[in-house]
């Protein structure tokens, strides 16, 4: 049986969300701006479908991921719905977009095939969850869009959270680069370091979405199964039929 999603009603971890966001989009986007391939924090010589790719990628996927952090907003939920509907709908319109752009850069990885699974997995995810998780709004089903969307974006957050495990994974597979050394792209130990992080990156936070959609709230529970158990003891029941004995009040 599905448990309960329990609304995160002191959302602390919406300032350093949105800081992150903010953060990555103010260092990463200027540079594709002006549509310049040179500029590009990322090799673009791999192939003409690349860069359109990639820049659509950003651009679309720039105004989801500011979209996407007012969606976890409760406040804004509770009080002025009708702004969090519009959010939601700019989600899913930028998002779709953002998602096939991604399984095209998916297709030219850098790090080999490896890298190229887990970016498409990740593509097919993304989507995946977006389109169900605005299904079920459309039906109102509103417990299941909410744990839609809280998949959906913890796969749109991965290229954020990229950038922490790549130095992560770029420490613990190329240690040598804490002490300055000279390491060629061409290394395999970069390729592997790559790969990894095209991986942990969404995994990682897909399983913190399950946490958070399956996570139990203790203490209401322990008052529902208290109050529960005080009924049974305060109801005679029939040891044959299981049908109460106590006279009507």
């Amino acid at each position: 049986m599905s448990t309960t999603t329990r609304p995160l009603a002191r959302p602390w971890w919406l300032f350093p969300l949105g800081a992150a966001t903010v953060i990555f989009l103010v260092s990463a986007l200027p540079r594709y701006v002006g549509l310049d391939p040179s500029q590009s924090l990322v090799a673009t010589d791999r192939g003409p479908a690349f860069y359109p790719a990639l820049v659509t990628h950003i651009f679309f996927g720039s105004v989801m991921l500011c979209c996407g952090v007012l969606q976890l907003w409760p406040w804004l939920r509770a009080h002025h719905p009708t702004v969090h509907r519009w959010t939601g709908r700019v989600y899913v319109v930028t998002g779709i977009p953002t998602g096939v752009a991604a399984l095209v850069t998916s297709q030219f990885p850098a790090a080999g095939p490896a890298q190229q699974v887990g970016n498409t997995f990740l593509g097919v995810l993304f989507l995946l969850f977006t389109v169900l998780g605005y299904r079920a709004a459309r039906q109102r089903r509103f417990k299941d869009h909410r744990e839609w969307m809280y998949r959906s974006y913890a796969m749109a957050f991965s290229i954020v959270a990229n950038r922490f495990w790549g130095m992560v994974l770029l420490m613990m597979f190329v240690p040598e680069v804490m002490t300055g050394a000279d390491i060629g792209t061409e290394d395999p130990t970069l390729a592997s370091a790559a790969a990894a992080s095209a991986w942990v990156s969404w995994v990682v936070n897909l399983l913190i979405a399950e946490w958070i959609i399956h996570r139990r709230p203790r203490r209401r529970g322990k008052r529902q199964e208290s109050a529960s158990r005080s009924v049974e003891r305060q109801t005679p029941v029939s040891s044959s039929s299981g049908i109460s004995t106590a006279p009507p009040s």
